[in-house]
């Protein structure tokens, strides 16, 4: 099978993309795939180890002569054009099976208030937000009534990117004007005292498996790209949870991987606030490199990352269609 590992791209999380796809291009078995690392720059994919730019029409890739055409598209691109949807859509009309979420998912998925929005329906606790749009006047006494601190962080971005934990209104438009740097929507959400958690989910064997639960401890005010990716925060995997605990997050990861409709891996992120766990962001492509915490939690769960991704494949490849619930 020729799997091409998309990687790279054209915004903020591009470093942590190509981390994550040099640890997926590691470990899929050598022995069932054929390989290739392929970075969006620009507008252009080009696959990494011949420098050769693909041809868009089909995404194939023409070596020496030879072309190569793709049987799957293993996504592992943060923040746009993947995490949005966008790329999906692209395969989806090129007929080229992918990875993860469908184009709607995804993008319902990376906007947090949209998905805070349709949620709501299902019963997840959550924390209250705000959306503010670029040039739309900023009703302060709304997000006063939010109580201090605050958080503010692009409603459409990933990593931590952009986020700011604001404890005086006097600060407030400094952290807006800073998420603005990484999206035309902000939100503002209610700060809740408590523990975070992180929780993965994917589908094996047309079942969906709850990985084991990740209790995350920041060295930094939040769990922001410092905790995440510099190594400024201690993750405990499994997390020491009582077994009601542990089967109330499960239970609710299990829901929102269902309800929202998702495929392959995706990541739950909660925070523990009186016994209650309150959903914070969903991430379809969450991050893979050797640190992160996905890959913790499969080695956790008795699986190898080959295995892992195995999953991952096998249901992209193998399902009537990418959207198909099974």
């Amino acid at each position: 099978m020729n799997v091409a590992i998309i990687t790279g791209g054209n915004v903020a999380e591009r470093g942590i993309s190509l981390k994550s796809g040099a640890t997926v291009f590691k470990h899929l078995d050598d022995a069932k795939y054929n390989k290739y690392l392929v970075e969006l720059s620009g507008k252009e994919f080009i696959e990494l180890d011949s420098g050769v730019v693909l041809d868009k029409n089909d995404f194939s890739l023409k070596i020496d002569h030879q072309k190569i055409t793709f049987d799957l598209a293993f996504l592992m691109l943060h923040g746009h054009p993947a995490e949005d949807g966008c790329l999906q859509g692209y395969f989806e009309i090129i007929d080229l099976p992918y990875t993860g979420c469908d184009h709607f998912v995804s993008a319902l998925t990376f906007n947090k208030q949209a998905c805070k929005d349709f949620l709501r329906t299902f019963d997840i606790p959550m924390a209250k937000s705000i959306l503010v749009h670029q040039g739309q006047e900023i009703n302060f006494s709304g997000i006063e009534a939010l109580g201090l601190p605050i958080f503010v962080k692009p409603n459409k971005n990933g990593s931590s990117y952009g986020i700011t934990k604001v404890s005086s209104l006097e600060d407030l438009q400094e952290a807006i004007d800073r998420a603005f740097q990484f999206d035309e929507e902000v939100i503002i959400e209610q700060f809740l005292q408590g523990t975070e958690y992180s929780n993965g989910v994917v589908r094996k064997d047309g079942a969906i498996v709850v990985l084991p639960i990740t209790e995350i401890i920041s060295e930094t005010e939040f769990f922001d790209y410092q905790a995440k990716y510099e190594n400024k925060s201690q993750e405990i995997t499994p997390a020491n949870l009582s077994d009601s605990l542990k089967a109330d997050c499960q239970a609710l990861s299990y829901k929102l991987y269902d309800v929202l409709g998702c495929s392959g891996m995706s990541r739950f992120d909660y925070i523990l606030v009186n016994g209650s766990f309150y959903f914070l962001e969903a991430n379809t492509i969450p991050g893979m490199s050797e640190q992160s915490i996905i890959p913790q939690q499969a080695k956790a769960h008795g699986w190898s990352l080959s295995t892992f991704l195995d999953a991952i494949v096998d249901q992209a490849v193998n399902a009537p269609s990418n959207s198909e619930i099974s």
